[in-house]
């Protein structure tokens, strides 16, 4: 995994994120149930989560495992945003299911991004997303404000689609 661009591998599975960049942190109840786990849980370690946010995944597995590269790709024509990833770690149990992605050269940020869903005891049903990043590519420290706007907006698309996937809706 040498071709990622931060050292902290793995860090976004456990608390506290890495000091030196910008933590997003997001759980939001989803539904309840089995079943509602199992489809959330598919959609996230199949790409769904990002088709469905809108994001074009171009990956080289079928499901998330570690070691899996993809390519997220946003926009179109000449303004089409390509940003390659590699998952650096993947659950998949009874109660829990995701992975991270950390950044690859090429990725206009640098850090890492965790999808997962969980069935708590009463059986709720939660998606999370982790993350710590900051930006590398002249573009993106330029854009100041407006990156941090845009991985919002982009994570409250994780966050519809995950409610899609929650009530079966594709």
């Amino acid at each position: 995994m040498t071709d990622l661009t931060y050292p902290e591998v793995g860090a976004s599975r456990t608390d506290p994120l890495p000091a030196g960049y910008q933590h997003l942190v997001r759980s939001v109840r989803v539904g309840e149930g089995e079943e509602v786990f199992a489809r959330v849980a598919d959609g996230v370690m199949r790409w769904r989560i990002h088709e469905l946010a809108g994001l074009r995944p171009l990956a080289d597995a079928d499901r998330a495992a570690v070691g899996a590269t993809f390519v997220s790709r946003l926009g179109v024509g000449p303004f089409r945003l390509s940003v390659p990833c590699r998952v650096v770690w993947a659950v998949e149990e009874e109660t829990l299911a995701g992975y991270a992605f950390g950044t690859r050269r090429g990725h206009p940020e640098t850090g890492e991004e965790c999808f997962r869903v969980r069935r708590d005891d009463d059986g709720g049903v939660w998606y999370e997303l982790r993350a710590f990043s900051r930006p590398v590519s002249w573009y993106a420290r330029l854009g100041g404000p407006f990156t941090g706007w845009l991985q919002r907006t982009v994570t409250d698309r994780y966050v519809a689609a995950a409610r899609t996937l929650a009530r079966g809706d594709r």
